[in-house]
């Protein structure tokens, strides 16, 4: 008889040095990080769109060369409210974006009396002017607001081109509404929603 010699069991493999699986770590981790940074960074512009003001038709509340953050999200949750400050496309142009200031509702009648504004035959209290309109760029005018229409002004009256000229805003060119001012530093702030006075429409 012959014999067979036992073979030797292979060795177990030698674990890695701790030093690898350090850096292995370190880079598992930076990856990790660098896809939630663009993860990040593609939701915040899917949701929101930055704006650069230019012009003099909505001061003194912006100003020329003021940076803005517009939030896409907010009319998708809910519709253009009355004194929201929103970027739109101008209808003349749909790749020009303007700002202005939500004035008429779909359904609402809008109406210039003695260079004021009307809002359904009640007087709109507007705090957020700081110059009377002109008898030139408020002469008497009455609109009807469709079902999808919004009325949109600038603060200042006397030098902004708005519905008074181009007409209500399709609300599918309202691209969103005004949340954050972030440049420069010292303008940085929240833009609050107005609260029109109680018996305002």
């Amino acid at each position: 008889m012959y014999e067979v010699a036992a073979q030797p069991e292979s060795a177990p493999a030698a674990p890695l040095p701790r030093p690898a699986i350090r850096r292995w770590d370190a880079l598992r981790e930076v990856v990790e990080l660098v896809v939630l940074i663009c993860a990040i960074y593609a939701l915040v512009n899917l949701s929101t769109v930055r704006f650069i003001v230019q012009g003099p038709s909505m001061e003194p509340n912006f100003e020329t060369g003021q940076f803005l953050i517009v939030s896409r999200v907010n009319y998708l949750l809910g519709d253009p409210q009355r004194g929201d400050i929103v970027v739109f496309h101008y209808p003349g142009n749909p790749d020009e974006d303007y700002i202005k200031r939500v004035i008429g509702l779909p359904g609402d009648v809008i109406e210039f009396r003695g260079q004021q504004v009307y809002v359904n035959g009640q007087l709109l209290n507007e705090p957020y002017i700081n110059e009377a309109c002109s008898e030139d760029m408020c002469a008497d005018r009455r609109w009807e607001l469709g079902p999808d229409e919004y009325f949109v002004m600038g603060d200042n009256r006397n030098r902004s081109s708005d519905s008074r000229r181009f007409g209500p805003v399709p609300r599918t060119f309202i691209v969103g509404e005004v949340l954050i001012r972030y440049w420069p530093p010292e303008d940085w702030g929240i833009v609050h929603q107005i609260a029109y006075p109680a018996g305002n429409p």
